[in-house]
């Protein structure tokens, strides 16, 4: 027993239409992801909290892109249930549509200097539906890519999840620079709100890709033989608690990210530091989009050595290089910048950002994998949501004064690495029977003979 659905049966084209509407969603879920961090990091502090001292401004201004992340644990248990119950695909064109319009929402607010503390109030509103929203998508999308996915090459197809954030990301930072680069009085008065408003391009295609896509087959197996669910959520904490610790903590390599592309920005040009807005939006465009090489490339690597070796070295890697990224910023050395921009997020980061969507994924069987997956990794990924806020709290004085924020980033990727290492081995487990045990399920074609028999 190979897979729920023989490979003969799926048409050869449906992993790539699987992959690439997994790339699409990724990119639009990441490219807002991105624009947002940048116009926390660099803007809002200055159009919705311009009433407050600039210190506390900017740490309410980066408090906000942490509010999403309260929202994405629930947007995990809500969107996860019925991901479990009605389907892959229903699901994700609905984390779209809310992303999408939620995105589209920030572009049109008014200002503090227009309505007052009604405009922060509205910010922190679309903020909570992105974060519900994502709080689904990309447990989603990697469910949808390894359920169409070829047995041997699960990680490279579902690896596509995070090359879609690579991509959206690139877009976003190729749209931003030019609009950071405004007079400051034409970037607070209109500038800011042009990469929201592009948003609406990203999402019409990332729609009609997703609806052309079919269900999945694992999904339809599962409800033909009236093995879905009542209440995926529950089923998920009775039988595989662990597994969704597992994922909650090796989840916290997340960090990185938001410590890199939103904490990194906004300490690297602060007065202290005073490094140009371009430049350090150019040094994660670099850096990111080289790893739309590097996440196909070690996809494929644990496809052929394993999920938790490829996850080990890159968590302590990426724990190693960041302190490289933030004695570089000090520094103010734009050629050292550059390569511990590479070395942190190029190489080493690559490694666990291609990896997840499958690591994860296949630590569920079928009937909670959906609702598994969502709410193991959004509760990690809470701690990323504030991380800059709190690195922000922790930088010191000095020139030094960037090592604390190094220590907190690190320890979270050293235990990853630890809940990584106590995960099981899944790369040569057959779809049909990821997390069957655990569960205490038998495969599909199992279950059908079985009652066929009787």
């Amino acid at each position: 027993m190979s897979s729920t659905v023989p490979a003969s049966t799926i048409p050869q084209r449906m992993p790539r239409k699987a992959a690439a509407a997994a790339f699409v969603g990724s990119a639009l879920e990441y490219y807002d992801f991105f624009i947002y961090g940048a116009a926390a990091a660099l803007v809002f502090n200055h159009i919705f909290f311009s009433a407050a001292d600039p210190a506390i401004a900017t740490i309410a201004s980066l408090a906000t892109f942490g509010v999403g992340y309260v929202a994405r644990p629930f947007g995990g248990l809500i969107l996860g249930h019925f991901g479990d119950r009605i389907g892959r695909k229903r699901v994700l064109i609905l984390t779209l549509v809310i992303m999408g319009v939620a995105s589209l929402a920030i572009g049109f607010l008014p200002t503090y200097d227009q309505i007052g503390a009604f405009a922060p109030a509205l910010l922190v509103l679309c903020r909570l539906a992105q974060g519900f929203s994502a709080g689904g998508e990309a447990a989603g999308a990697s469910t949808l890519a390894i359920e169409h996915a070829p047995e041997h090459r699960r990680a490279f197809f579902s690896g596509f999840t995070m090359t879609g954030y690579a991509a959206g990301m690139v877009l976003a930072t190729i749209v931003f620079i030019p609009v950071a680069a405004l007079p400051e009085d034409q970037l607070y008065a209109w500038g800011w709100r042009v990469p929201f408003l592009l948003s609406a391009v990203v999402l019409v295609v990332a729609y009609i890709v997703r609806s052309r896509l079919d269900e999945t087959p694992v999904f339809a197996e599962t409800k033909s033989v009236a093995a879905v669910e009542r209440f995926p959520a529950a089923q998920v904490f009775r039988h595989q608690w662990r597994d969704v610790v597992r994922v909650l903590v090796c989840s916290l390599f997340a960090v990185t990210q938001t410590v890199f592309t939103v904490f990194g920005l906004a300490y690297a040009t602060s007065p202290a530091v005073g490094i140009d807005r371009g430049t350090m939006l150019w040094v994660a465009t670099v850096s990111i989009a080289g790893s739309l090489v590097t996440i196909p490339l070690f996809s494929a690597l644990s496809d052929r050595i394993g999920r938790r070796p490829v996850w080990i070295i890159g968590t302590l890697g990426s724990a190693a290089t960041i302190f490289l990224y933030f004695w570089a910023i000090s520094t103010g050395s734009i050629p050292l910048i550059f390569l511990g921009g590479f070395l942190n997020m190029t190489l080493f980061y690559s490694m666990v950002n291609g990896l997840w969507p499958s690591f994860f994924t296949e630590m569920f069987a079928a009937p909670v994998r959906y609702s598994g997956f969502a709410i193991g990794t959004q509760l990690g990924f809470l701690l990323a949501g504030f991380a800059p806020s709190i690195c922000y709290a922790l930088l010191g004085s000095g020139i030094d004064g960037w090592v604390p924020v190094a220590v907190f980033t690190a320890a979270t990727m050293v235990l990853s690495a630890i809940a990584a290492v106590t995960a099981r081995e899944t790369f040569r487990v057959p779809t049909a029977l990821l997390g069957a045990d655990a569960l205490r399920v038998e495969a599909p074609e199992r279950r059908r003979s079985t009652v066929g028999a009787g």
